[in-house]
């Protein structure tokens, strides 16, 4: 389900609702209790980008290793100091 943000006319109460797609607009605000609440246009909070994360969760047969031709290396495991996030064991 997204999560809506909304804002009220009247008094700039601000707020996020989660909701379905198909549920109804919020019209009345939670602070000043008028039907002013808008809801507004914001982008979404993460973005999927760079290689992997779909190469192999949902191929199948051969198209299911599609990293091996890669001229990448392949990113240092965690633990292992590679990524800076932490220190090696």
């Amino acid at each position: 389900m997204p999560i809506y943000e909304y804002g009220c006319d009247e008094c700039g109460h601000q707020m996020e609702k989660l909701q379905k797609m198909s549920d109804s607009p919020l019209l009345d605000c939670p602070a000043c209790e008028t039907p002013s609440l808008k809801k507004r246009v914001s982008a979404a909070g993460f973005r999927l980008s760079g290689a992997g994360w779909y190469e192999s969760d949902f191929k199948t047969g051969s198209k299911k290793n599609m990293v091996e031709g890669s001229k990448e290396p392949a990113a240092p495991a965690c633990a292992t100091g590679g990524c800076g996030g932490c220190a090696a064991e």
